[in-house]
């Protein structure tokens, strides 16, 4: 899948985030919209203003927490996650790999150190892989057991849990709810057997749609549905067909995720981005365009860059992570944002082990030289703001970064604007017209209290994004 080119965000996100991009690659972008709008060269020449960047509020304690369970019946040939492939048969409810792994988790989770005296309970809990419902019920339970003890849970928290077809059936899928799991990922990524099997997935079709029965007969409401464009061979009318089967499925949510080809798996070895069977750069930013389209049409709400909902489904939980808000992360390549401090756990199964063990022992310092900057922080908040349709809240980016970023901003972003590609919104979220904008961008203290956000187009501004956020990042850090 995609991964990010700005490192100060992905490279701390939870272990999906590091191969699951939720936005085009920029090498679409550059070659989708170099005749609307002014590519990045031709804007870094203009000499960037000097900035200046306030020091961030103080943070708050985390009510998220993020599980990886890193297994897997098999490698999937895009995959670069940190698993472990335990054959092509679902596993025992007493298999030793899986047991063991639980009972580090459990100790890790234990083991960890609060940052505040205050530790408000988990709102959000997200169990991802790997194939977590590859890992009984009676063993998700004593996870959950571990950490309500650590932390406690708020009434109506959100636990989602990633399930791939052909791992659960309905006893199961019973039993985790019983546990309190109320939303389910549901990793179908295509309805094509030959894109099934060219992916290496370990489920094919028939697979898929018992799946669907499965929670349509267990009563799950709030689901999403996964899946991935641009895989090899994959044509329009092959994502069509995904897409309408997907809205027919009439999953709560929906996730579309963009192949990028990663170095060290089965893709890598095989393909080189861009070239034949991959679909063009070209096809992929119309693959983008299909979805947002077909799924805009069935109601869903295109509330991310690559998330769509049906009103009120959102996933809370990914809030987190698009609001800059902290975090705790557990397992094997996980990844913690505490405090401002940013801190993954190692990817390789005996690595881990230690730093467990070091970790009992009052050996590890997560927090030690990690911190943030100023800089780095405002990067990150205007990157995650822009990749959601409420856009970026300027004053109150404002109030914590510095009054010379508003202006800055509009100024590198003003092309854009009169090409339709960033949307300036006032205070009661109505969309200015460009020239609305351009009247107020001559006077600096009227657009101060006249702008209130700035959002990217759907789905053009959203295919722009690297783009954009590449030249906001000038002005921030010149």
């Amino acid at each position: 899948m995609l991964k990010s080119t700005f490192t100060p965000i992905f490279s701390s996100f939870p272990s999906k985030t590091t191969t699951l991009q939720k936005f085009p690659s920029y090498s679409v972008i550059s070659n989708s919209f170099t005749q609307s709008a002014p590519p990045i060269h031709q804007n870094s020449s203009v000499s960037a203003p000097t900035v200046t960047i306030i020091p961030p509020l103080q943070h708050h304690p985390p009510t998220s927490a993020y599980v990886h369970l890193p297994f897997c019946r098999k490698r999937c040939h895009y995959c670069d996650f940190p698993i472990v492939a335990l054959g092509s048969a679902n596993p025992t409810d007493d298999d030793p790999r899986i047991s063991n792994y639980v009972e580090l988790l459990r100790r890790e989770i234990v083991s960890t150190i609060p940052e505040f005296n205050i530790h408000p309970p988990l709102e959000t809990v997200f169990f991802g892989g790997g194939t977590p419902s590859l890992v009984s019920p009676r063993l998700v339970s004593s996870i959950l057991d571990t950490l309500r003890g650590k932390f406690g849970f708020l009434e109506d928290s959100e636990i989602s849990m990633e399930m791939d077809p052909g791992t659960f059936d309905s006893n199961k899928m019973k039993d985790l709810m019983r546990l309190g799991v109320n939303r389910v990922s549901l990793g179908v990524q295509a309805f094509q057997e030959e894109l099934l099997k060219a992916g290496g997935r370990a489920h094919g079709v028939k697979e898929v749609y018992e799946a669907l029965e499965i929670m349509r007969s267990c009563g799950v409401e709030n689901w999403s549905m996964d899946l991935i464009s641009s895989l090899p061979h994959q044509t329009p009318q092959m994502w069509e067909e995904s897409l309408r089967l997907t809205i027919q499925a009439q999953p709560k949510h929906v996730s579309v995720y963009d192949l990028q080809v990663e170095q060290g798996t089965k893709f890598g070895i095989l393909y080189t981005p861009g070239e034949f069977p991959l679909p063009s750069e070209t096809q992929s930013a119309d693959f983008y365009r299909m979805a947002s389209q077909m799924l805009s049409d069935a109601g869903y709400s295109h509330y991310e860059i690559s998330s769509y909902c049906k009103d009120g489904f959102e996933c809370k939980h990914n809030f987190t992570y698009w609001k800059n808000k902290p975090f705790y992360g557990f397992g094997l390549g996980s990844a913690s944002y505490v405090n401002g401090v940013r801190f993954s756990r190692p990817r390789k199964m005996r690595e881990y082990m230690d730093y467990v063990h070091n970790l009992e022992n009052g050996a590890v310092d997560c927090y030690g030289n990690n911190h943030l900057d100023a800089k780095d922080l405002a990067m990150d908040i205007l990157m995650l703001s822009l990749r959601t349709a409420r856009g970026l809240d300027l004053r109150s980016f404002t109030d914590v970064f510095g009054g010379s970023l508003f202006y800055s901003l509009c100024k590198v972003y003003k092309p854009y604007i009169e090409s339709g590609h960033v949307v300036c919104l006032d205070e009661e979220r109505r969309a200015m017209t460009a020239d609305e904008f351009n009247n107020l961008f001559t006077h600096e203290d009227e657009i101060s209290s006249r702008l209130a956000y700035i959002r990217l187009s759907d789905p053009d501004g959203f295919l722009l994004s690297n783009e954009l956020i590449s030249l906001a990042f000038g002005v921030i850090a010149p």
